[in-house]
């Protein structure tokens, strides 16, 4: 993309990041099972959005979608939201700090120096935060732009991370990369007047309607604000201790009730209180076949009771490898739609 500076931007699209559980190579396989059981439908809510990989399926529709990370809401506002935005201004902004900056002492290099980033990469990325938040608070970008270069700059991180594709620890003894590109996110065009949520799952689903409601809950203990707590740091900039090898920050409050054993129950009460025509959970064929950490934290008992409760329902299922943190490997792993269509 040539941007008005009359250079090639780089330009990257809503795949092109690692996540755990991430949904777009399954596409065709949703898409198709939705397509063919939810008639005429309108709205489409994706209530665990994650990277938004679902939800960039169904853009013809009325978007409502929802995480519990800040982090992926402002992605979600990048790929989704109606805001205008001046895409010459991001190419702008991008094309700076693509450029290179003078190495300063800041909130990440204090605290992550050479741990997940370089200490000179750690530099930039405290600058370039910075940077955005003094921008977004003088007026001179909007809400969905402040979105777009964060979102640009977590994608571009994420490319050298000192990782195997999350945070809950990094490598030692390894050299590490001295720069990164932040690319400009490939814009959405046509979009309806959509919803992006950063709450509780639960008590959203007390204030929203939809007439398709697609879940995609974590299926067991591991919690993605252990596994992506760097990401979630430093798209909330509010610069808390961190503690541990690890270098975490307090987490207390984006603990998801289904890593734990109350899963079930917390299931129970979101599809009692969904109003929607059709609900579609996606739910992975774990079950006990990993170590405790990775079982699944539902049974294919408790979501069928649940669901029946609410309707009738079918079952659809897709072999796949998952993109996992590589300390299991299972080769029947599968995905499971349950559909149901609402009384």
């Amino acid at each position: 993309m040539e941007s008005g500076l009359g250079k090639m931007i780089p330009t990257t699209k809503i795949n092109n990041r690692r996540y755990l559980g991430n949904k777009f190579k399954l596409l065709p396989f949703i898409t198709d099972v939705i397509s063919k059981e939810c008639t005429d439908f309108e709205t489409f809510a994706d209530i665990f959005a994650g990277t938004g990989a679902v939800s960039s399926a169904f853009t013809d529709k009325i978007l409502y979608t929802n995480d519990i990370l800040y982090s992926n809401y402002l992605c979600h506002l990048t790929w989704f939201s109606d805001e205008y935005f001046d895409i010459s201004k991001i190419e702008s902004y991008i094309d700076f700090f693509n450029s290179d900056i003078p190495y300063e002492e800041n909130y990440m290099t204090v605290n992550f120096a050479d741990t997940y980033f370089s200490k000179k990469n750690c530099s930039k990325i405290g600058f370039i935060r910075e940077k955005i938040e003094n921008e977004f608070h003088s007026g001179r970008i909007n809400t969905r732009e402040r979105a777009m270069l964060i979102t640009s700059l977590l994608y571009g991180i994420d490319k050298i991370a000192n990782t195997c594709g999350h945070y809950d620890a990094y490598r030692k003894g390894v050299e590490l990369p001295e720069s990164f590109t932040m690319r400009t996110p490939e814009p959405n065009s046509n979009l309806k007047h959509n919803h992006c949520y950063n709450k509780d799952t639960n008590e959203l689903v007390r204030e929203i309607s939809a007439d398709v409601v697609y879940i995609d809950p974590p299926y067991n203990s591991r919690q993605y604000c252990d596994a992506y707590h760097l990401i979630e740091n430093i798209a909330r900039w509010e610069k808390p201790e961190v503690f541990g090898i690890a270098r975490k920050m307090d987490r207390t409050t984006l603990k998801s009730k289904y890593c734990t054993r109350s899963a079930p129950s917390a299931f129970e009460d979101l599809i009692k209180n969904i109003k929607a025509n059709f609900i579609v959970v996606s739910y992975n064929n774990m079950a006990k076949k990993g170590d405790d950490r990775s079982n699944a934290r539902i049974s294919d008992v408790q979501i069928l009771d649940t669901l029946r409760a609410k309707g009738s329902v079918k079952i659809f299922s897709e072999q796949f490898k998952a993109f996992t943190t590589g300390l299991s490997e299972h080769h029947d792993n599968e995905e499971r739609l349950f559909v149901c269509k609402c009384s």
